[in-house]
């Protein structure tokens, strides 16, 4: 008998992946395409939604002929994507019409400020977050009035909208399924937490067209069939989540007080506060509450914060700055320091989010001198990243009004020991890192659609194959710890200062 598995999707920001998970929890056949992300001008982020798709099904095909020749049965397709990111395309020809806006994107933030006035204090306890800084339903309005092609679509009834899970379910399913799924949604900022519906009166003030709205289903669910034609298989899609979910879900984090963090283009900490909402939901605009999956028609909730741009700086800072080789040179040469030695790098490059959401903010170096090193340097790059973390720690606690028990880490920086012991000591609380937790989100996914006793009888089941971990304690006193975070937020509050001139 052939061994089962799912063929996992992972769909980011920077890159594409494909893989089989089998019953064991371990993820086979890598296979990894990158993604260009543009910025033509500040505030402004972009992709290409035809490369995202073009190399999506590129890199299934090769997994799909890699299982078959392993001898391994695929069964079903779990998808894992960034959020909030956006696409307007022609149903007839399959292609898009604009390019995709990334959920980094905050080109209409001041316009959603003013809206905010008004709206805020309704949004906060039906969707979980305020008009925020970026909004895929106010951008595709934009587009209906002031790009032709769009225009013409949208006359003529053939004009497809979503965020990136409905875009390639669209585009991979025999069945052209046009769905939203809860996480996406929950995150695209118009969708009622408690209703599993859309804030449709939030939704026509933004000027967006309701005929437009892709169906909502659940986060695990049968959700079409793959076009053999497009991915030399036929089989059925039974889950589509949201990334930071999908790895919320493969590392583990199942229960309230589990909490998660993923090192990607962003790093994300999401804390599960289970079927109960969050109990000061809004306290902070950055802190924003969430579906935190939702199957079996019921909902499990979370809070998250997030640094925009930790990995993506870690890129930038090698790419196009050139100080250094690689982020794993960067984890090297920060493990020769013993300290920063005052140099402080503030990952800002599109705005702050914590302790208020201020897009215009800037990334920042300060504290250099004629003795600074590459070492200490790149200690602080990496400090600056777990920093930002510990703020993202402590508000969700604040926000959930429930303690971290566990911190599970994930995601391509996790594998540096001196972020993760960095994390360790600015939070006070012990990682976890399991093995192969790089690939937690393509894990997760398959957890989600494999449960119900395709390969797993429950998601505790499921979870239950990732074993132990890495343990990383903090090194840190109290008030060595305290002194550090207080002057994190001292040059955080100056950065803020700086926003004003």
């Amino acid at each position: 008998m052939k061994q089962q598995a799912i063929l996992s999707i992972d769909e980011g920001t920077t890159g594409t992946r494909a893989a089989w998970v089998t019953g064991d929890g371990v993820v086979h056949g890598l296979e990894y395409r990158h993604l260009a992300v543009a910025s033509p001008r500040p505030g402004v982020v972009e992709q290409d939604a035809g490369e995202i798709l073009a190399k999506t099904i590129d890199a299934c095909r090769i997994v799909v002929r890699r299982a078959a020749d392993a001898g391994v049965e695929l069964v079903a397709v779990a998808l894992a994507t960034q959020r909030s990111t956006a696409v307007l395309w022609d149903t007839a020809t399959g292609t898009a019409l604009v390019p995709a806006v990334v959920w980094q994107d905050s080109r209409h933030a001041a316009e959603l400020a003013e809206l905010g006035k008004e709206w805020d204090n309704r949004l906060v306890p039906s969707v979980g977050r305020p008009a925020g800084v970026r909004s895929p339903y106010l951008w595709a309005a934009h587009h209906l009035r002031e790009t032709p092609a769009v225009r013409e679509a949208q006359a003529a009834n053939r004009l497809g909208f979503g965020t990136v899970e409905t875009w390639l379910l669209w585009s991979l399913t025999r069945e052209k399924s046009y769905v939203a799924t809860s996480t996406n949604a929950t995150s695209a900022g118009a969708y009622v937490l408690a209703g599993h519906s859309y804030e449709t009166a939030w939704i026509d003030a933004l000027g967006f067209p309701r005929e437009l709205l892709p169906e909502l289903r659940q986060d695990a669910d049968r959700l079409g069939h793959t076009d053999p034609g497009t991915l030399g298989i036929e089989l059925p899609i039974l889950a589509a989540m949201g990334d930071q979910h999908a790895g919320t879900v493969g590392l583990g984090c199942l229960r309230a007080g589990q909490a998660m963090c993923v090192h990607g283009t962003g790093s994300f900490v999401d804390l599960v506060t289970g079927s109960s909402p969050p109990v000061k939901s809004g306290l902070y605009e950055g802190t924003l509450t969430l579906t935190g999956w939702r199957r079996h028609f019921q909902t499990v909730y979370a809070v998250e914060t997030f640094t925009a741009t930790t990995g993506s700086a870690l890129d930038w800072i090698c790419n196009t700055l050139g100080w250094f080789d690689s982020s794993r040179q960067i984890s090297e040469l920060a493990s020769q320091a013993s300290s920063a030695n005052g140099v402080m790098f503030v990952p800002a490059l599109t705005g702050i989010r914590i302790p208020v959401v201020e897009p215009t903010a800037r990334a920042s170096l300060t504290g250099l001198s004629m003795a600074s090193t590459r070492a200490e340097l790149a200690y602080a790059v990496l400090e600056g990243i777990a920093h930002s973390v510990a703020s993202s720690v402590e508000a969700n606690q604040e926000v959930a009004g429930l303690a971290v028990t566990e911190i599970a880490v994930g995601g391509g920086m996790s594998a540096s020991d001196s972020l993760i012991q960095m994390q360790a000591d600015l939070t006070g609380l012990p990682m976890q890192r399991l093995p192969r937790s790089e690939t937690a989100s393509l894990r997760g996914a398959a957890f989600m659609a494999g449960s119900d006793g395709l390969l797993w009888e429950t998601l505790d089941a499921a979870a239950a194959t990732l074993g132990g971990g890495e343990i990383f304690e903090p090194r840190l006193s109290p008030d060595h710890r305290l002194d550090r975070r207080n002057t994190w937020n001292r040059r955080i509050a100056r950065e803020l200062d700086l926003v004003a001139y």
